[in-house]
């Protein structure tokens, strides 16, 4: 299979990358929990997206962290 451009990642990639379980990433994908689309039958991703999402995600803990300190 040839390489994705290196923007584009498959939900192997994205597993690799959040190290976590490729069935993990297509729930969250199928959810919306996390910024992808689909060509076919085959989700894509972004990797500047799943940066940005990223840190939104960071900024939310950081957030939710400085609430319960209160």
């Amino acid at each position: 299979m040839p390489e994705m451009p290196g923007n584009m990642m498959t939900i192997k990639d994205v597993a690799v990358f959040l190290k976590v379980n490729p069935a993990t990433v297509y729930r969250m994908a199928q959810t919306g929990g996390i910024p992808g689309f689909k060509v076919r039958s085959e989700w894509r991703f972004r990797k500047d997206a799943l940066d940005q999402w990223i840190q939104h995600m960071e900024k939310g803990m950081t957030a939710n962290k400085k609430e319960t300190r209160h």
